[in-house]
This record gives C-alpha cells, structure tokens and sequence, in this order.
C-alpha cells in the first residue's frame, strides 16, 4: 500500500519537475528569442497578459511606472503609466505596445514580467500560470532621490544638459536628470517622434530621447584639470606647493597656448603654486604639466576613474558610451605620446570628450579617498509580496589615486570654491570642493560649460557633475549655482 503510494507521489513529483523544468526554458532562456520575432501574434499579445512590476522610488512613495488595465475583447490586459511623466525619464525609459523598449523598462524586462532565472521568481511565476492567477512581475526600486530629481530638473529648465550626483561611499545614484526632457506616457502614443520633436530647448536639435548623463559626450574643459592634477600628484612629480612662472600662456609646437580669460580672474599670474593653478584654472601651467607628465600617464590615469569603458550602470549598454579620446568617431588610445597634444589635454581639450556620469564617477573617486565606487540606481528588486529577489550590493570599481593624493586634491579643490573661479557653488556652513569647466564650441562666446563637486569636504555624501550646452558665460557662473541648489537639496536628505 505505501509502496504504492510512493510510487504515486514520486511519479507526481517527476512530472511537476519536468513541467517547471519545460515552462522555465520556455519563459525564461527561450524567451528572449520569442520575442525578437516580430510576427509571433500570441507572444505580443501573451506580454500584456502580465501585470509588469512597478518601478518605484526606494522609499515606495514615488511611482515611475505602472500599469493601466484595460479590457480588450473580452481579455484583460496591461499597459504602461507613468504617472511623474518627464520625471527620471530617460533612465526609467518605456514599455509600449509595439513593444519598442527602452532604459531600465529594456535591460530589466525580465525582471518586470517575472521571466528573470531567479529560483523564487520561477517557482512563483509557474505556480501562478498552473492555477490561472495573472503573472505579477517584479517591483524594482530605484535610488534617486526624489526631491534632489525634481529640484535638478527645474534647474535645467529648458537648458540642454544634465545633472548626474553620486553617493561617494557606495556610488548609488542620487539624481540622473537629462534635459529637455519628455512625457513617458507619449511612447504609447500616435505620433509619438514627431510630437516629441516639438519639444525646444536651447540647441538643435533638443533630443529629449538621449540621456546626455549616459549615453552623450562633452568636452570638459577645465573640470578635466582634477584628472591631470591626479596624475601630478599622484606619480610624485609635483606637490600641491610646486612653484610655477605663469607669463598668461604657454608654447606648444611652436605656438601659444593663452588661459582662458575667465573674467572672475586675470590673465596672468606670474609665480604661483600648483594649488593656486587649479583654484583660478591657468592654462598655461597646466599646458606645461601635461607636456612633462605625458600623454600616456594622463590617459592612464583617466582609465584608473573610468575612462575607455562604458559606465557600469543597469540601463543597455546602448544607451551608455565610454569616455576618453575620440578620432573619426571611434574611441582612440595613441600608441605612443607624440600621437596626443599633452599640453591641450590636459586642460580639458584635443579629442577628450566625457559623460556626466563619468565625471560625476571623478569627483566621487576624489570624495573616497581615491576609491572610484561602481555607480548603481537599482536599489532592491522585490515579489509583489515584498519578499526580496536581489539587492545591489556596493562594489568598489577601482582605486585610482593613493588617499594622500584624494586628500591633497580634495584641498586644492576646495580652494576653487572658497576663492577661485567656484565662488557661486557656496554653501553657508557647508565646505565644498569643486572645479569648473569651460569649453569651447567652436562658435565664437557659445560655450559648454561644467561643474564638479563633492560636499560636505570633510566627510562628503554627494558628488555631482553639472554640464550645460550652448551657454555664453562660464562654468562658474552657469552650472556652479545649479550644482548648489541640487548639493543642498540632497544634503537635507535624512
């Protein structure tokens, strides 16, 4: 009688096993390559039959995306809201019917209808199709601060660019703020591109689509003196108190190579220290630091941040972009110096161009005693019960500078702000370090313009790259005073 009865069970067992064993390929490795056919009727239909997870702020009161229920023919499906519409909206990205995918609705897909390989997540999503029950995908959790997003988003206003701040300890996303930005609900829309082409801001074309924090490229001007600045110190070539002659330029191939003419300082300096350099961002000395350090060894050092690989983030691949030096479109490392103009790259210019999330990734390295920590803006995935599939856990990515050097660096930069060409980045009771940026266009008086930062100095918890686009002043005066509105708003959190 039990033999018979375990032979029951057993046989229970191994057809259960085999069935979860043979949805699982289906839903979960197979799936991808069903729904890359674009003439599957039953998989388009099948996705809108999952109530795709949310994508929420880490605190669960703010709701990226959502689901709208509709009954069509009798069947009930779901589509995608976004009810902060514009908010987040290049890095949370959309859903749509025609099942165009983009941001962290692409690269977490599986995630969001429950087809991920997580053990708890195909046990329940299996259960759930055996019993009938709807298919619930999984809630995700984002690290952005809510607030410091809002606030960094009104300060761009209408200006192209983009905030990006990091937490220096972990390298947890703070803000992630593109502009212009756009509603999220237009995906699903008739029209969608051409509305969206409407959109104005102070270039042309506005691109609203592009995440400039990730996947779009700045020369950096000036903000690029803190990696070279790195280098000096760091290789042991020169201290912080190194004298130099600044005569208000410097020859390179036979030509003269002017400061800036940044009209919160002059032209000219005469004898100075390298701290006194990088607090009124001479050029020239610069110039002459590059052409001792090299090429090469800046370059290397930019790597040591993470320059010359895509920033480690959860969005595609596709929509984030490697910095460094760029020839005919094509990432470019020289083989040898004479291949790079050392003086021009180091103060930001040849063919160096960066991301914001890069250079947000520099100042956060300087902030961590020289500690680059691997930035991430999922903050917890969970079931729709609450229980947890995965949590990120903090990773350091690399150490670029010895914490000797990030301490050095660190004064040096505060300088920028206590009296340098930084003022406008203040904070009363808060000291701040940062370096501005300025770079030229190519149009005469139309500028990028950028600030770096990490605040408090002395214990720092946020750092932040600001660049602007299309901007007739510096970065002193444009993208300093927005780096502090967002500082402070993120210094108020809990």
């Amino acid at each position: 009688m039990n033999r018979g009865i375990t032979r029951v069970a057993t046989v229970a067992l191994v057809l259960l096993v085999a069935l979860i064993v043979g949805t699982t390929y289906w839903q979960v490795w197979a799936s991808s390559s069903l729904a890359a056919k674009q003439d599957n009727a039953i998989q388009r239909v099948a996705q809108f039959t999952v109530r795709r997870g949310k994508i929420e702020g880490s605190a669960g009161k703010t709701i990226y995306a959502t689901n709208l229920r509709r009954k069509v023919k009798g069947q009930t499906l779901y589509f995608r809201k976004y009810p902060n519409r514009g908010m987040l909206a290049q890095t949370v990205g959309y859903s749509t019917q025609e099942r165009s995918r983009t941001g962290l609705e692409s690269s977490l897909n599986d995630y969001l209808t429950g087809t991920n390989s997580n053990l708890n997540t195909v046990l329940k999503t299996n259960l759930d199709r055996l019993q009938g029950i709807t298919v619930t995908g999984n809630n995700v959790f984002l690290t952005p601060d809510p607030r410091g997003q809002r606030i960094a988003q009104g300060a761009l206003g209408t200006q192209c660019g983009a905030v990006f701040a990091l937490e220096p300890s972990t390298g947890k996303v703070l803000v992630a703020a593109s502009s212009p930005t756009f509603d999220l609900n237009l995906a699903d829309k008739p029209n969608f591109l051409p509305n969206v082409s409407k959109i104005h801001a102070n270039c042309r074309p506005a691109s609203p689509l592009v995440n400039r924090g990730t996947n779009a490229l700045f020369p950096p001007g000036s903000s690029f003196k803190v990696v070279t600045a790195a280098a000096a110190l760091d290789s042991g070539l020169y201290t912080p108190e190194s004298s130099f002659y600044d005569p208000g330029y410097c020859v390179e191939y036979g030509k003269r190579v002017r400061n800036a003419g940044d009209p919160e300082s002059p032209e000219q300096f005469g004898t100075l220290t390298f701290s006194q350099a990088l607090e009124h961002s001479v050029n020239s000395v610069f110039c002459k630091v590059g052409i001792r350090l090299g090429a090469k060894r800046i370059l290397d050092y930019s790597k040591r941040f993470g320059f010359y690989s895509l920033p480690p983030l959860e969005t595609p691949e596709n929509e984030r972009i490697a910095s460094g030096l760029y020839s005919k479109g094509q990432l470019y490392y020289p083989s040898n110096n004479s291949q790079v103009d050392p003086g021009r790259l180091a103060f930001g210019q040849e063919r160096m161009i960066v991301t914001p999330i890069q250079m947000a990734m520099v100042a956060a390295g300087i902030a961590n005693r020289g500690v680059v920590m691997r930035p991430y803006v999922v903050d917890r995935i969970e079931q729709p019960n609450g229980s947890l599939v995965t949590r990120t856990t903090p990773k350091m990515l690399s150490r670029a500078i010895k914490p000797q050097t990030a301490h050095e660096l660190n004064l040096m930069m505060q300088s920028v702000v206590t009296g340098g060409t930084g003022t406008a980045a203040q904070i009363p009771g808060v000291s701040v370090a940062g370096k501005t940026g300025t770079a030229e266009t190519g149009n005469s008086g139309i500028n990028t313009t950028w600030f770096i930062a990490f605040a408090p100095a002395d214990h720092p918890r946020v750092a932040i790259a600001v660049v602007l686009q299309n901007q007739t002043g510096f970065g002193g005066t444009t993208a300093a005073p927005i780096a502090k509105t967002v500082m402070e708003a993120l210094l108020e959190r809990p």
